[in-house]
This record gives structure tokens, C-alpha cells and sequence, in this order.
């Protein structure tokens, strides 16, 4: 994740990450804005869309997915939650299973030809007036379909690529063993 204004400084052009220290009690420290900070402003860093890395003070590890998924638990108890309590339990028992590797990158195609889809229905309903909100409300069962078939269709390429790649890894396992099929 990259900070808009040490763009100029680096001399590759890129901007630089901006870094977060937690430290061991707890707090997280902006080394942009030399401030404390609390989990929600991270959050809102998120929902910015700006880029950063949150490190540990003392070891320099990254503690950027521990503070997404503290983000995201705190989203879970509060308000209405995304995932049913099945869900999560599914989500576990994917862990150390054969498939795990597969499903971080099919849920990872999913969310994001999601989150694609929304950003077009934003940006095209900034530019609706009353009337034609009115005509997108009609017709919104056949653009849903459009729009809805399309992430189907990626949804199902994933899966079909990810059902192939693990018979792959099945017959080579089988093979190993002297098993063909």
C-alpha cells in the first residue's frame, strides 16, 4: 500500500508505504502523522483505499493481516454480521485442508469481481438524474442479470480451475503411490 505524498521522494517514483508501529501496549503509532491512532482510523485508512503496513515496534514484522482480520472481528460483533455462524465454521475446517490454498484464491476472485461490480453501479449512478433512477429501477432485474452472470461466470471459471488443478495434484499423488486411474 503506497502514500501519495512520498511519491516525489523515492527515486523509483513510487511512493512510499506508510508504516504503523504497534507497540506492546497495544497502541499503534502513524510514523505519517507522528499520532496515535485507533483501530477505526486504521479502518477508515482502509476504506481510503490508502496504502500502508502496520509493523511491530521491536521485531519490524508485519502485522498487517493481524490488524485486517482484529478490523474485521470487531465488524462481526457489532452491527449485522457478514458471515453466518455455518459459514465461519466452514471457513475453518477449510484450514489445513488440500483445498485451503484453493479457496484463498477463489474467495480472493470473488470479493474483488464483486467489489467491481458495485464500484460500476457507483459510478454509473452518479450520473442518474431522478427520472433516469426512476428507468434504472425498472430495469434493474436485467441489469442485475448482466452484471450477476458476469461474476457467475468468473465465480464458476475459478471453480472449474480449481476443481482441475486439485485432480491434478490427485493423480500425481496417486501416481507416487503406484495408483493410476
Amino acid at each position: 500500500m503506497q502514500s501519495k505524498k512520498a511519491a516525489a521522494g523515492s527515486p523509483t517514483g513510487k511512493p512510499a508505504q506508510r508504516v504503523i508501529k504497534k507497540y506492546p501496549n497495544r497502541r499503534l503509532y502513524d510514523t505519517d502523522t507522528s499520532t496515535y491512532i485507533t483501530l477505526a482510523e486504521v479502518k477508515q485508512l482502509v476504506m481510503d483505499s490508502e496504502p500502508f503496513v502496520v509493523r511491530d515496534a521491536k521485531t519490524n514484522e508485519d502485522l498487517s493481516r493481524s490488524i485486517l482480520l482484529q478490523i474485521i472481528l470487531e465488524e462481526e460483533a457489532g452491527g449485522q454480521p457478514m458471515f453466518s455462524e455455518a459459514a465461519l465454521a466452514n471457513l475453518i475446517r477449510i484450514y489445513g485442508h488440500a483445498s485451503q490454498a484453493f479457496m484463498g484464491s477463489y474467495l480472493e476472485k470473488n470479493v474483488q469481481a464483486f467489489t467491481d461490480i458495485q464500484a460500476k453501479l457507483t459510478e454509473q449512478s452518479k450520473t442518474l438524474t431522478p427520472e433516469m433512477w426512476a428507468q434504472f429501477m425498472r430495469m434493474q432485474n436485467p441489469l442485475m442479470q448482466g452484471l450477476m452472470g458476469n461474476y457467475v461466470e468468473q465465480s464458476k471459471s475459478a471453480f472449474d480451475k480449481m476443481q482441475e488443478q486439485m485432480a491434478k495434484q490427485t493423480e500425481q499423488m496417486l501416481g507416487a503411490f503406484g495408483i493410476k486411474r
